[in-house]
């Protein structure tokens, strides 16, 4: 039997920590705020905005929500992101993603101010991350898998970490965090060769393909630690990551659920990113 790495014990020392510099800066004079940026009513957006509201109220982090229709012109969706950028009222900006096929979405994501850029999706941000210096914010979900790790105690260095999906959100960033804590990675993806085995050869094997139950028992080991990132929703509500949970919890070392595990981590990092760049204001003012 796996053991069970939930998310739950991570996010709450997050948000004890969140909400113990939120008020020692509203003290200073400094009341943080997030700006949400969303268009159209896309039903996993909702969601997950009541989820990042629910978490900055928790934490009394003030929340500014644009609700946008999706036929806004790219012009004034750019309008309204130079507007949060020049309020220094506003810490930190999301903006929900993927936006309207009518528009640049890299050229838009580039509008945001990479100091307010709480889920690292400009190119600063990303470039920060690469280069390894600390700067800017990472992709949140990224973040979240190596807290997931540093949490349960679970060794990262010299460990052979292979990842399934090679997005800018979570695939690419989060094997140059692993690579900087001195694993060594490999990421699979729809063209790779031979994938089930590289991941049975793997210590760490993450999962972030956006495919219900992709990793099989062809995938597994009993060495495995697995971290799950996928979120899965069938036409009939049911909810399911990309690892078969059932094949898998009986037989590796230990195991992320859906839900329950990264997700709720996710939000909290947001909030966290938010006290930290309100602190970065704070002290530049």
């Amino acid at each position: 039997m796996a053991d069970i790495l939930l998310g739950a014990p991570v996010y709450e020392k997050i948000m004890d920590d969140v909400k113990a510099r939120c008020r020692k800066l509203k003290v200073s004079g400094t009341h943080p705020k997030m700006a949400i940026i969303r268009l159209g009513d896309r039903e996993d957006d909702k969601s997950y905005e009541r989820n990042i509201e629910r978490v900055c109220n928790n934490a009394d982090i003030i929340t500014e929500k644009h609700l946008l229709k999706r036929d806004i012109t790219q012009d004034e969706l750019i309008k309204l992101i130079h507007k949060l950028n020049d309020d220094n009222t506003v810490h930190g900006i999301m903006l929900f993603r993927p936006l309207p096929k009518h528009m640049n979405e890299p050229f838009v994501s580039q509008q945001l101010l990479p100091t307010k850029d709480i889920d690292g999706i400009t190119d600063s941000s990303i470039a920060s991350v690469f280069l390894g210096r600390g700067e800017g914010f990472a992709p949140c979900t990224a973040q979240a898998c190596i807290r997931l790790l540093d949490h349960y105690n679970i060794p990262i260095a010299g460990k052979r970490a292979v990842i399934i999906g090679r997005s800018l959100v979570v695939g690419r960033p989060l094997s140059m965090m692993l690579l900087c804590r001195d694993a060594t990675v490999t990421i699979c993806h729809t063209k790779t060769k031979n994938m089930a085995e590289l991941c049975r050869n793997a210590d760490i094997l993450i999962a972030a393909a956006g495919k219900a139950r992709l990793v099989n028992e062809e995938f597994l080991s009993d060495r495995q630690v697995i971290i799950d990132v996928g979120f899965n929703v069938d036409d009939d509500g049911n909810v399911s990551g990309d690892v078969a949970f059932d094949e898998a919890e009986p037989f590796v070392t230990a195991i992320s659920p859906v839900p329950a595990g990264v997700g709720g981590i996710t939000a909290r990092l947001l909030a966290l990113h938010v006290i930290e760049a309100a602190t970065i204001s704070h002290k530049t003012r």
